[in-house]
């Protein structure tokens, strides 16, 4: 056993369906972890996040749940805090992005990317990290982003929910780190997922994107596997309030 291993641990993962969140769910029970997945659309059963886990050897719950209902955020947090079998590791990376120029960015578009971003993250956090630092022990993993530390273009509520996020795991960190519970994000890079479809088809965007990027490509949700494992795992165990760029470099740039 290393202090990599998850095994007999349970993970739960939000926004699992696709992307960033289904790549963070095999790369958990890859490393040994049950897996409850969280979206707004997931499947009942045989999802593809669902055979990634069972491919993996390891148990797959799926709860459906919309991040812009708060009551409905509040009723998944009691529940999975309540449970006889305790939540050892929550990723909260259920997100939502509205693009608009700030003059004309609407209230009911700041108003859910808010609430999906940021309130309902605290809300499940809330509930969950409760339980955690009652055991004395317990793992949170939020999903930050380049512009938890940018402005980014044409995306006010989504700039202002990833700033929000990168305070919260200091604030939660500097609270729960005494009780044996570590709060930390990842901060993903440009990477190629239904959220920068709309970056990759704009060729002048997409260029300009590239150019900067050290590495020289777009990231793959399979790229955040690794830091997720790690944060997630004993390995980590000093590490509190940390935001860690996966960003082929470009924070560097």
């Amino acid at each position: 056993m290393t202090a990599f291993d998850l095994t007999g641990k349970l993970a739960v993962v939000t926004g699992a369906r696709r992307g960033i969140g289904r790549a963070m769910a095999r790369a958990l029970a890859g490393a040994g972890a049950d897996i409850i997945g969280v979206s707004a659309s997931l499947e009942e059963s045989d999802s593809e996040v669902e055979k990634d886990v069972l491919a993996a050897g390891r148990t797959f719950e799926a709860i459906r749940t919309d991040f812009a209902d708060p009551e409905a955020v509040r009723a998944m947090g009691a529940d999975l805090a309540g449970r006889e079998r305790p939540v050892d590791i929550l990723v909260n990376n259920a997100g939502t992005i509205r693009r608009a120029p700030a003059a004309e960015h609407d209230d009911a578009d700041w108003e859910l990317v808010l609430q999906v971003n940021l309130n309902a993250q605290f809300a499940l956090t809330r509930a969950v990290g409760a339980s955690m630092v009652a055991r004395g022990q317990g793992k949170v993993i939020f999903t930050a982003s380049l512009l938890s530390f940018q402005g980014g273009i044409t995306v006010p509520g989504y700039t202002a929910a990833k700033h929000g996020i990168a305070g919260l795991t200091k604030a939660l960190a500097n609270e729960w780190a005494p009780r044996g519970v570590n709060v930390n994000a990842l901060a993903p890079g440009y990477i190629a997922t239904d959220n920068t479809q709309a970056l990759q088809d704009d060729p002048v965007r997409s260029k300009a994107i590239l150019d900067r990027i050290p590495a020289g490509r777009w990231g793959d949700a399979d790229d955040l596997a690794g830091a997720t494992v790690f944060l997630a795992s004993d390995a980590a165990a000093y590490v509190h309030g940390v935001v860690l760029p996966v960003d082929g470099g470009w924070l560097g740039r």
